[in-house]
């Protein structure tokens, strides 16, 4: 543990059942320990156990250390280094990184190493939940019939994916049906306190922390483990046990006080919470959370309100640990021996949280209230998770929405069409009519909500309620149940509510994202023409996180993000604009009208079915076999080879060439000569400008490779499934129809290959550059790759022989996946830029780079065309500097295994 630490003499250990445990007792480093924020406490553990002053060096722990409510991002950045405790994945995102790890495993063979040594050093867990879709609901069997028609779909990447559980050591990949990623972790994954290995046999205790290749992967941080979400280079650099560079963030106190009305719900609570912070501007900022109304909620309670955190725009919504959360442990079967070890580890290193206890509140950045008891219930909608209503004003919003401008809440449906309504007929023989705010879809769905099991037996409870009463829901209405993990159908199954909820038409259809993420499935033909026809804003009502346009389905322009409860209640109801205290539901077998108070269970009642039915035996049950998996994954037939049998005939799954030509020892490094330039491009260009991960445009270079092996456009699918193929994913680089390249009259990804004065895609631009050996580069203005991180952003430009980047400014983390893929980011210097130069991109570029002696921020030069200027070396560290010179992180690795 202690090696050349420069901080060893911090250690301290203690002894329990004979073991000895080691950890780094922070607060004797300095006396402002006690100051910080609690998710800055984990960010200078890290440090401190990591400094090794190459990675983490000890000016990060002191500027860490440092931390102050002064600090303010865009004024006085600090940049630090963070090596996380684990990374997490989902399938659509965690398949190219396998493939990276399979084609390392060939290049250090090739190389004459052992492949074997290719490994996640840093633990690894991969779930696979985000390819099941509903296809059927309202069914029986739609659970099977969905689960086949994913396997069907999917059998490649799930074949490849099993090999990869079996080849890689300290890699968990949980197959599909077992749940959401995000809940898994939650249930099952999550450390809490990690428990390390030392050379001399003791164990080394430290926080869990983890970033994951999925926005949501902050929902773990109401466990009171540090986590978010970062791009696909991010992950593999801490899968190889890497650091990653991070701006030290201000830390915004969030106070609750009070209690939960017995009526209201996590989910309105979560919903107030993410509009109050959008409103503040928190992004890029922690969220930490504080005060005695902490202490009233459950685990489940802020794991919902800390998974909304990109919606609300925090990099983390931070519950500190306290003897609730190791009262969840217990409750989801973690071992009562474990649990003792971290509480005596977190009461050593003052992390153990005391809400009650003001003396215990750090210094915040900034600290703002809410009370809880003026939390309503509500839902958020109709195209933004941050657009809160509460539901007895819902009738009056949303006759507003429809007649407003068109934007975020507006539709504008001209006077006389506000009345439109189109009849179709069912298959029972009858007529329905739909009309503005019909709910044709009511999905009780997502981690966000399924997680939690207060809401969750509560819908059930409602159900059960609204069945006696003789409710029922009309036919035409696509209801589904899909459970974050096979835990919340046991408990539902013991509580006796499921018969009730597939009496509604919510009988469960899979264990994934499902309709959360827009895997919706199709509406039936008659209601989608109905909706056409007419031109219809008909409603979505969903338990999820995100509602934007388009995104739950083309047809339901109105979606509302809404607590389980509600989804049954406006399901039952059929439209959104209904006033639930003055409107009844339906009526009784009397005859008497059924209101929404009637059937909706209180807090007390569901904490009463709760706590006599969500017990640690279920956990046990479920996750026992977690690695199992379905009899279509036990049958699957993968190699048990170490490498990758790959097969050249897959649109999938493909050996990406980002090591060939590799040789045991560094390239020289050599200056760019004659270089062209592939795009000219202006101010914010976003990573899905760079690599979009929609559609496949049936005009697209990737479009014409897959019809060259005989794939229809239906079979096309989307970038995003395929980001386990580079010769597709190169092809969609840059394939956004709004790209703006000033090399070219048009809107489009197309550019100019200047030699030949010919107009092309610029993939095929970039192929002529390359049979004409000609270098790249790229020529932009402010703030390059900006919006979310994705690997594909940086492999795609190397793929298309982009040597350099030449910016007036970066995104930080796409910076550095330029250089983890071995492109130069070079910045002009201030004033400058390709404008003030007068650059028009047609001209010849020669960088000059020395052969030895690169040192971080150093001035290199460039010549264009006889313009002579200087820019700025964007390799921040020593660090990026050996990543360029190997050729990049994975280079890096391959040879730092070979030694």
């Amino acid at each position: 543990m202690s090696g050349d630490n420069p901080f060893a003499q911090f250690e301290k250990s203690f002894t329990k059942d004979g073991t000895v445990y080691k950890y780094f007792d922070l607060a004797s480093i300095d006396n402002k320990y006690d100051q910080l924020p609690f998710s800055i406490r984990v960010l200078l553990e890290s440090a401190v156990r990591n400094c090794d002053n190459f990675h983490i060096l000890e000016k990060d722990v002191q500027s860490i250390l440092s931390w102050t409510p002064a600090l303010k991002q865009g004024s006085n950045d600090v940049e630090v280094s963070f090596k996380p405790a684990r990374v997490i994945l989902q399938d659509f995102t965690g398949v190219p990184a396998v493939v990276d790890f399979a084609a390392m495993r060939d290049a250090v063979l090739d190389l004459g190493g052992n492949p074997e040594k290719i490994n996640p050093i840093c633990p690894a867990d991969l779930v696979i939940d985000h390819s099941v879709q509903v296809d059927f609901a309202r069914v029986p069997d739609a659970l099977s019939k969905n689960q086949n028609l994913e396997f069907e779909r999917n059998k490649e990447r799930f074949t490849f994916l099993k090999w990869g559980a079996r080849a890689f050591n300290n890699m968990l990949i949980v197959p599909p049906g077992s749940g959401i990623v995000h809940q898994v972790n939650l249930e099952y994954l999550a450390r809490v306190v990690f428990e390390g290995d030392s050379a001399d046999g003791s164990k080394i205790l430290y926080p869990d922390s983890v970033v994951g290749t999925d926005s949501h992967t902050t929902m773990i941080n109401g466990l009171g483990v540090l986590g978010w979400g970062v791009g696909g280079i991010e992950a593999e650099a801490v899968m190889l046990g890497q650091s990653i560079s991070m701006l030290l963030p201000e830390v915004i106190g969030y106070k609750l006080t009070g209690n939960l009305s017995p009526l209201a719900t996590s989910t309105d609570l979560v919903l107030t919470i993410t509009k109050h912070l959008r409103q503040l501007g928190v992004v890029g900022k922690f969220v930490e959370f504080y005060g005695p109304g902490v202490a009233e909620l459950s685990i489940a309670d802020r794991a919902t309100i800390s998974n909304m955190c990109p919606e609300y725009g925090a990099t983390v919504g931070y519950f500190p640990i306290d003897e609730n959360t190791l009262g969840y442990m217990k409750q989801t079967n973690r071992s009562e021996k474990k649990i003792d070890i971290i509480r005596e580890y977190l009461k050593a290193t003052r992390q153990l949280r005391n809400y009650s206890e003001e003396a215990q509140d750090p210094i915040f950045s900034q600290s703002i209230t809410l009370d809880l008891a003026t939390v309503v219930t509500s839902v958020s909608g109709p195209k933004r998770p941050h657009d809160r209503v509460s539901v007895s004003n819902m009738p009056e919003d949303f006759k507003s929405c429809l007649s407003s401008p068109v934007g975020f809440k507006g539709f504008a449906i001209a006077p006389e069409a506000l009345a439109a309504s189109g009849e179709f007929q069912w298959d029972d023989g009858k007529t329905y009519k739909l009309q503005h705010g019909s709910v044709v879809i009511a999905a009780i769905t997502s981690c966000t909500n399924t997680s939690n099991p207060s809401v969750m037996l509560g819908a059930g409870l409602l159900a059960k309620k609204a069945v006696e009463k003789g409710l029922s829901i009309l036919p035409y209405v696509k209801t589904s149940l899909s459970p974050g993990s096979g835990v919340v159908t046991y408990y539902l199954k013991e509580s006796g509510v499921i018969p009730y909820l597939e009496k509604l038409g919510f009988d469960i259809v899979g264990y994934g994202c499902m309709t959360c993420i827009g895997n919706s499935g199709p509406l039936e033909e008659n209601v989608v023409n109905t909706i056409e026809k007419n031109g219809l804003v008909c409603a979505g009502v969903l338990s999820g996180n995100r509602n934007f346009e388009g995104r739950i389905h083309p047809n339901t322009r109105a979606n509302y993000l809404a607590s389980p409860l509600l989804v049954i209640a406006y399901a039952i109801a059929g439209r959104v604009d209904i006033d639930f205290e003055t409107e009844p539901l339906g009526v009784d077998s009397n005859g008497k009208n059924v209101f929404l108070r009637d059937i909706w269970p209180t807090r007390n009642e569901i904490q009463e079915v709760e706590n006599k039915h969500v017990i640690p035996a279920m956990f046990q049950e479920v996750y026992s076999k977690i690695e199992l998996g379905s009899e279509d994954w036990q049958t699957l037939k993968v190699s048990d080879g170490k490498l990758y049998p790959w097969s050249a005939d897959s649109t999938y799954i493909k050996r990406p060439p980002f090591f060939e030509g590799m040789t045991n020892t560094l390239p020289k490094l050599q200056s760019i000569q004659k270089a062209r330039c592939l795009l000219f491009l202006g101010d914010s260009v976003t990573t899905d400008h760079i690599s979009p991960a929609g559609s496949i445009a049936r005009n697209s270079p990737a479009a014409r490779f897959l019809a060259g092996r005989n794939l229809t456009p239906r079979d096309f699918n989307s970038y995003g499934s395929r980001r386990g193929n580079d010769a597709i994913m190169a092809r969609g680089t840059f394939a956004n129809i709004r790209l703006v390249n000033k090399l070219v009259s048009k809107t489009g990804p197309r550019t100019l290959h200047i030699p030949s004065q010919e107009e092309l895609d610029i993939f095929d631009a970039a192929e002529r550059y390359r049979e004409e050996g000609t270098p790249l580069v790229l020529v932009v203005g402010k703030d390059y790759g900006s919006g979310s991180s994705r690997d594909w952003a940086a492999k795609g430009p190397f793929l298309l022989g982009v040597k350099a980047v030449i910016a007036e400014s970066y995104e930080r983390i796409h910076r550095s996946n330029l250089v983890g893929m071995g492109i130069i980011p070079l910045q002009f210097l201030p004033g400058q830029s390709a404008e003030t130069l007068k650059l028009n991109g047609r001209e010849v570029y020669n960088i000059a780079l020395p052969e030895t002696g690169l040192k971080p921020g150093q001035k290199i030069q460039v010549e264009a065309d006889g313009t002579v200027f200087d820019t700025i070396l964007r390799f921040d560290t020593e660090v990026d500097i050996t990543y360029y010179q190997n050729g990049g992180i994975l280079n890096y690795m391959i040879r730092k295994m070979l030694s």
